[in-house]
């Protein structure tokens, strides 16, 4: 898988009209969903080559992110002469980013594109890291690629039109890659200050160093082999949680369910790998305070359990696979946990953060 050119940058519409130039392409496309073709694409649709694009809008959320959605797309790309030689710009949130990744991945066996992401999810997770995919039977990302955009441009400006909670989404992510990587890193994201005007500038500065972890992660293991699983830390049980907000047609954001899947899975890191009880203790306050709760009860937790068992990181289909840590950085890929070991951490989840 080759790797991505990612770009952090001061003037967005000089460094996305320098990276177009770069391309040799017959047609460009510009992929927006309805949110970033009124509050998005404004940035950039005074660029030349923006204005002579196809317009490809599909609907907002996650509960468009489906295979009827990447037929439109296709249909789209197929009525409006699109080669095997055309360009595609994917520019919007994880949405987005993951279902445009797909659809020009697998359209004419694959055609180039570039990932704008507009969230802080998709600054630091979905557009960077080469997954691409979308849902399918009720299950997270369950069909999809690796396919790596050429470019990801990463402009935090989009983020002041953020609101709080897709803030915090992205933000979990990147509490995620703290945790993996170094203390300092884990200690300057906690004690980022969201309750006041947040500092844009050193929000971008700390995206950059999560971005930075996670591509040289997936420099080692593009193909999620060995060590990139470090970066499922929190995702096992954060899916599953995901997923049973979607059935029961109270959606939470993907970032809000990874905080929540962090909690449990650091529980069973302190259970199974020693992982320290103060790094535990802080943690869980602080996704405590800006997170909140998803209300389940002990009935849901075999429903729960069901839907681990479908995870695309289990080695079989009779046991669930995590990552966990012995400490911040330090990473144990390949872990499993029992039933009973699972519930308990659900137990500690209710109990910790109701």
């Amino acid at each position: 898988m080759s790797k991505q050119n990612i770009i952090i940058c001061s003037d967005l519409r000089y460094d996305l009209e320098k990276v177009i130039s770069s391309h040799k392409y017959d047609k460009l496309f510009i992929l927006t969903d309805n949110n970033t073709f009124c509050n998005c694409l404004p940035a950039i649709e005074s660029i030349t080559p923006i204005q002579n694009a196809t317009h490809i809008t599909i609907g907002a959320g996650d509960i468009n992110k489906t295979l009827d959605t990447l037929s439109q797309v296709w249909l789209k790309l197929s009525q409006n002469g699109a080669t095997r030689h055309s360009l595609m710009i994917n520019l919007g949130g994880g949405m987005v980013t993951d279902l445009g990744g797909f659809a020009a991945a697998t359209f004419k066996r694959g055609i180039s594109f570039i990932n704008i992401p507009t969230t802080l999810l998709s600054m630091v997770d979905a557009a960077v890291g080469g997954k691409t995919g979308i849902n399918f039977n009720g299950l997270k990302n369950e069909i999809g690629s690796f396919a790596p955009a050429s470019e990801v441009i990463i402009d935090s400006e989009f983020l002041k039109t953020s609101d709080y909670e897709n803030l915090m989404s992205g933000y979990a992510e990147m509490l995620k890659h703290g945790l993996i990587s170094t203390t300092e890193n884990w200690k300057e994201l906690i004690k980022f200050d969201f309750d006041n005007d947040i500092d844009y500038k050193s929000l971008q500065s700390i995206i950059g160093k999560s971005v930075a972890i996670k591509e040289n992660i997936v420099e080692q293991d593009p193909c999620e082999k060995g060590i990139r699983k470090a970066l499922n830390l929190g995702h096992t049980i954060g899916h599953a949680l995901e997923s049973f907000a979607l059935k029961s047609e109270h959606p939470s954001l993907h970032g809000y369910a990874v905080a929540w899947g962090i909690v449990c899975e650091l529980y069973l890191s302190h259970v199974k790998s020693g992982f320290p009880k103060e790094i535990l203790r802080q943690t869980v306050a602080f996704i405590k305070e800006h997170y909140g709760i998803l209300n389940f009860s002990c009935k849901n937790y075999d429903e729960l359990y069901e839907l681990m068992t479908h995870d695309k990181k289990n080695e079989s289909s009779s046991s669930v696979n995590f990552t966990l840590l012995s400490d911040i950085g330090k990473i144990n890929i390949n872990q499993t946990a029992s039933k009973e070991d699972i519930f308990e951490s659900l137990d500690f989840y209710c109990e910790t953060m109701g």
